[in-house]
């Protein structure tokens, strides 16, 4: 499992997009499509037509990382919907731990972000 921070920003791609390109063609759709700055240390999530495989696009400061989770059965049966002009949606951190292990986050029941410590 890969720890996402809480507090990280998380662009999620409402369209599908082509898996064969790279890192760099994964960068330009950041710029051009989405609006944002893909070196900004945002976490980019994107899916295939097919809807089996999800492509995660990070840069850390010094390199980016692609990482892939391809289904080897089933399909992706959650995807944010466009809710204004833009082609990506935001989601959090543990909204997007469940749609990596294949969930529904808006099915989902997750604890509060912060709980007040009782003295």
């Amino acid at each position: 499992m890969i720890a996402i921070p809480h507090q990280a920003k998380i662009y999620v791609c409402i369209s599908e997009v082509d898996f064969r390109c790279g890192i760099n063609t994964l960068g330009g759709i950041c710029r051009d499509t989405l609006k944002q700055d893909p070196m900004s240390g945002a976490i980019f999530v994107f899916r295939n037509r097919r809807r089996n495989t999800l492509k995660i696009l990070v840069y850390d400061g010094e390199a980016f990382w692609l990482l892939i989770r391809r289904l080897s059965s089933g399909t992706i049966k959650w995807w944010p919907k466009a809710t204004t002009s833009s082609n990506a949606s935001t989601i959090q951190a543990k909204e997007l731990q469940t749609l990596i292990l294949g969930g529904n986050p808006t099915g989902a029941e997750f604890s509060n972000d912060w709980k007040k410590i009782l003295k």
